[in-house]
């Protein structure tokens, strides 16, 4: 069965399929579709956003589809930037100055004070419609400079507090093992099969 990625993100493509490789299934992305169109993310949730990417690129392909919406909520900056993650420091922006955005806002916060979580919704449609979500999340702190190369969008700020270590310094299997998508994607592949196997799906 193919199943399609709705993203472009090279990043999160990797990441979900490594962890539906030993499923078996034919995996695309919406880089192997060259005419994809673009959508608008104005959801309200990681979860309206995921479903929406879901709904849409199930509906025009015909596959089913898995989309992901994620981002950082940041405790002092009252959950900011959300769902805005992405475009933080403004539309069609860099990872790089989405981070720099951040240390800014967050210049002179201490440690103690520097609390955050990743969150992960993950929607899986069918073309009848068929539809599920499943969440993930993870805690750590915002450190005071970019570590590590591995990873993108904001993990080389995002410390996982246990390991001392940022996200952009775990391999993606490491990260797999307690990052919010890592935890949403093991979700999904509990779910999964019987999704698929559901009448209609």
């Amino acid at each position: 069965m193919e199943i399609l990625i709705a993203t472009r993100n090279q990043g999160k493509v990797r990441e979900i399929r490594k962890a539906l490789a030993e499923l078996g299934f034919k995996i695309q992305s919406l880089n192997d579709l060259k005419e994809a169109p673009g959508m608008e993310e104005d959801g309200k949730s990681f979860a309206e956003n995921a479903l929406k990417k879901a709904r849409i690129y199930s509906g025009i392909y015909g596959k089913v589809t898995i989309a992901d919406d994620s981002g950082l909520e940041v405790d002092i900056l009252n959950r900011e930037p959300g769902i805005y993650s992405a475009r933080f420091a403004g539309k069609g922006t860099s990872d790089r100055k989405n981070n720099q955005k951040l240390l800014d806002r967050m210049e002179g916060i201490p440690s103690s004070k520097r609390g955050a979580r990743f969150k992960c919704a993950i929607a899986i449609v069918s073309p009848q419609g068929r539809e599920t979500v499943v969440e993930g999340e993870c805690r750590g702190r915002i450190g005071f400079r970019e570590v590590g190369k591995r990873g993108f969008g904001y993990d080389p700020l995002f410390i996982f507090s246990r390991l001392g270590k940022t996200m952009a310094q775990l391999t993606v299997e490491e990260k797999n093992r307690i990052s919010h998508r890592g935890k949403a994607l093991r979700k999904l592949r509990r779910i999964i099969g019987t999704f698929l196997e559901q009448k209609g799906a």
